[in-house]
């Protein structure tokens, strides 16, 4: 299946072209999504003037990966799982918030207002970051020292790739101490090749050495600020879409909560996503460590569970 589309360019500046000319307009046939690779970009000109006149061909390329596909749109299986609190034992923002900023106490104050929807999660998480005045790589080496893994997380990931059950991290951290810690904890190698989907965080002193920084969020017009749900919608549009699971401990994990097939809930203290699933009614499986899940998926796949004792969603 091919498709392609038309756009003008102003400035071509692939590889093969370099900058066109003001008055050599080029036309781009590229897949959506994609942005003027070389193959799937092509100038064409009509020569039989002085003047350069652009001579539209239809020229068709291979569809690639957009936005809207999935990239393990083949996949039976995906488990998407949030990190802090869940693969970890520690959450790292919390663990930043309680130790240098506002402390525990103010930090679960917006949580409470978090969980009752006085407040949505972008604003109240802000809230607690903002209280945080340490530069950004201290706070990396502070998480990276005391964060630890889930005792049974390593034995799930090695579970997972044997069963052909693509793991990707969906997290309202900020991804440059999210690596930081994975690679910590499993390796630079295993931690490269997972997929982590999560905020960024941007330096705001002069010199841009992280002296101040602050969040910037994946979805930063979204109350959630980065709606995880949007990790999961994709999959749950293919035609042949497959079976999605979801691991969360909190506040940051509640738009995904209604999307997946099968939910596990951490359970831990202050376990606010527990709580908000019980408040709407929302079906789960509660685990202490990461051998839970893999138990159960592997008495499924073995028949010893049926499909209607693991799945928590029923509509």
């Amino acid at each position: 299946v091919c498709r392609c589309e038309m756009r003008m360019s102003d400035a071509c500046v692939t590889p093969c072209h370099g900058r066109r000319s003001s008055n050599a307009p080029c036309i781009s046939f590229s897949t959506p999504g994609s942005e003027h690779h070389v193959g799937q970009h092509y100038v064409m000109h009509d020569w039989t003037s002085r003047a350069l006149r652009p001579r539209v061909e239809l020229v068709a390329t291979p569809s690639l990966p957009t936005m809207s596909t999935p990239k393990y749109g083949d996949a039976k299986y995906i488990f998407l799982t949030d990190f802090d609190g869940t693969i970890t034992l520690l959450d790292s923002n919390d663990h930043m918030v309680d130790t240098v900023g506002m402390g525990y106490a103010e930090r679960r104050k917006i949580n409470d207002a978090i969980v009752a929807e006085k407040i949505g999660f972008r604003d109240g998480f802000r809230q607690m970051l903002e209280s945080v005045h340490r530069p950004f790589e201290e706070m990396k080496e502070l998480t990276r020292r005391d964060v630890k893994l889930d005792p049974g997380f390593k034995e799930f990931h090695a579970f997972a790739k044997e069963n052909h059950i693509p793991i990707v991290v969906v997290s309202s951290g900020m991804t440059p101490i999210i690596r930081s810690i994975f690679s910590n904890l499993i390796g630079e190698e295993e931690a490269s090749k997972l997929e982590i989907i999560s905020n960024d965080v941007e330096f705001t002193d002069p010199e841009k050495k992280g002296d101040t920084w602050s969040i910037v969020y994946r979805h930063p017009d979204n109350v959630n600020g980065h709606d995880k749900s949007l990790s999961i919608l994709p999959y749950r549009d293919l035609p042949q879409r497959p079976l999605l699971f979801f691991a969360g401990d909190g506040i940051s994990d509640i738009s995904a909560a209604r999307h997946a097939d099968v939910l596990f809930v951490k359970d831990k203290k202050d376990n606010d996503l527990a709580t908000y699933c019980d408040k709407h009614n929302i079906g789960y499986h509660l685990f202490k460590d990461w051998t839970v899940p893999k138990h159960m998926i592997q008495q499924w796949l073995n028949g010893e569970l049926t499909r209607e004792q693991l799945l928590t969603r029923r509509a």
